[in-house]
């Protein structure tokens, strides 16, 4: 039936394609009905906030449609194994990516819960700082947090900070949140850690662990330019004074950030020293934190033993469970990241990142292409380009894949919607932060933008 149904449609003059050979399907009816589904996919997803439709819901769909229309087309030319085949490729590129950031998502999760965040964030609310202070401050902090805790974590952490000391303070509300936007994807773009794009680039294995810290001189102009410029429309005085409670860790908190950063050592040693995929590193980290939760646990009954409480009591400073934690990991995150690794995959299967990498690395040139990423990843989400870029493979030197690196990592920035901190940002501090008052400054942003790829050339040219 199928057969039948793919000799009576129209643009399938591909007869003569041999067996284990891929097709183009760039001027077949497929590749435009792939085209238009990952447009239409990718709109929904654009507008998750006014449609209420979390974002993995449409990219999955349209990865799995775009891959049936392909297998159709090959399987009515004999020919399933490709199909398969490439498909057992982008999902083994997904599975790292997956694993990597289920453990980094539950080691943040154990860390809001031991109390490590909120005790930062009633530090900076209890020490009484002024407005300017305060926008240096959280925006700095951005940019030293997200290399390690990633862009969007990083973004919601220092949002909460500013909601609670600029109550009643829109304008100081609106500007800082565009601040800790633009320093929290500035900081991740330097470390494999601090946002998916740099963490693809690491396990793809073009640039090593070390390698991106050539890029914190360029990240860290990125966002000193426009803050420099920003902070001149503060309002002036400091936050009212108010009853804040001081916050303290619960037992273990700094346990569980060296276990983490050890975890962070073990994934960089595996894949330098052993040549070994970090997320096989990362794996062995999670058994870090299983261990210490067995060891808490174990004092929990102990204290119990004692106590009237049940154990599991919400006032039990031991009680820790690990699998509540990855539980609460950003699954919504991470199954978008599934639709959009096969999505593309899917794109780059029927010949479209060939035709434009032919267009925009080869009639363009890189430096042209890798800056105009940045604009494109303001506008679509720096995710699927960065992966379109990486499925593209260009030939090109270590300072343009560094540039790319940088420009996918900050180019978002120039846009509310062009990063998941920005949209997270727009949902938190909901009425003060918003797309047109990000718009007001997206030139100052593009400012900055543009210095630091002049000082990445510069200084790693």
């Amino acid at each position: 039936m199928i057969s039948v149904l793919l000799l009576l449609l129209p643009g399938l003059a591909l007869a003569s394609e041999s067996p284990g050979q891929l097709m183009d399907l760039t001027q077949h009816w497929v590749g435009y009905a792939a085209i238009a589904v990952f447009i239409v996919a990718y709109t929904l997803v654009i507008f998750e906030e006014q449609l209420h439709m979390r974002k993995s819901k449409p990219v999955l769909l349209a990865a799995g449609v775009i891959w049936v229309m392909v297998a159709m087309v090959y399987r009515h030319h004999g020919d399933s194994h490709l199909v398969e085949s490439a498909i057992r490729h982008n999902f083994l590129e997904f599975t790292e990516l997956f694993f990597f950031l289920l453990v980094a998502m539950t080691y943040i999760n154990a860390m809001l819960e031991r109390g490590v965040f909120e005790a930062l964030r009633a530090w900076l609310v209890l020490k009484g700082f002024s407005y300017k202070a305060l926008f240096w401050l959280t925006g700095a902090l951005s940019f030293v947090i997200s290399p390690v805790a990633d862009n969007l974590t990083t973004a919601l952490i220092m949002c909460a900070v500013i909601l609670v000391v600029g109550e009643g303070k829109p304008s100081f509300v609106s500007i800082a949140c565009i601040n800790v936007v633009v320093a929290a994807n500035a900081g991740g773009a330097f470390s494999p850690f601090g946002d998916i794009t740099t963490l693809m680039v690491w396990q793809k294995g073009i640039i090593e662990f070390f390698e991106f810290f050539a890029l914190f001189v360029p990240s860290l102009v990125n966002f000193l330019v426009p803050a420099l410029i920003m902070q001149f429309a503060l309002p002036s005085g400091k936050p009212p004074a108010g009853d804040h409670e001081d916050v303290s860790m619960k037992h273990g908190a700094l346990v569980i950030v060296g276990l983490f950063l050890l975890t962070i050592v073990t994934a960089v040693s595996f894949h330098n020293f052993l040549h070994i995929p970090p997320v096989f590193g990362m794996m062995a980290g999670l058994a870090y934190l299983k261990l210490y939760g067995y060891s808490l646990r174990r004092r929990s009954l102990s204290w119990h033993s004692g106590s009237e409480n049940p154990p599991g009591s919400h006032d039990d400073p031991f009680n820790f469970d690990v699998f509540e934690k990855i539980a609460k990991a950003e699954w919504d995150t991470l199954f978008f990241f599934y639709g959009v690794i096969l999505a593309v995959g899917g794109l780059g299967f029927i010949g479209y990142l060939s035709l434009a990498s032919g267009f925009s690395y080869g009639e363009l040139g890189p430096t042209t292409s890798n800056i105009l990423v940045g604009f494109l990843s303001a506008i679509v989400d720096n995710i699927p380009v960065m992966f379109a870029v990486l499925t593209m493979n260009p030939e090109m030197s270590h300072t343009q894949w560094l540039l790319v690196t940088l420009t996918a990592g900050v180019g978002g920035s120039m846009l509310s919607i062009g990063s998941a901190a920005g949209v997270a940002l727009m949902g938190q501090a909901r009425g003060q932060y918003t797309f047109f008052g990000h718009l007001k400054w997206t030139p100052v942003i593009a400012l900055g933008y543009g210095a630091s790829i002049w000082v990445h050339f510069l200084v790693n040219g």
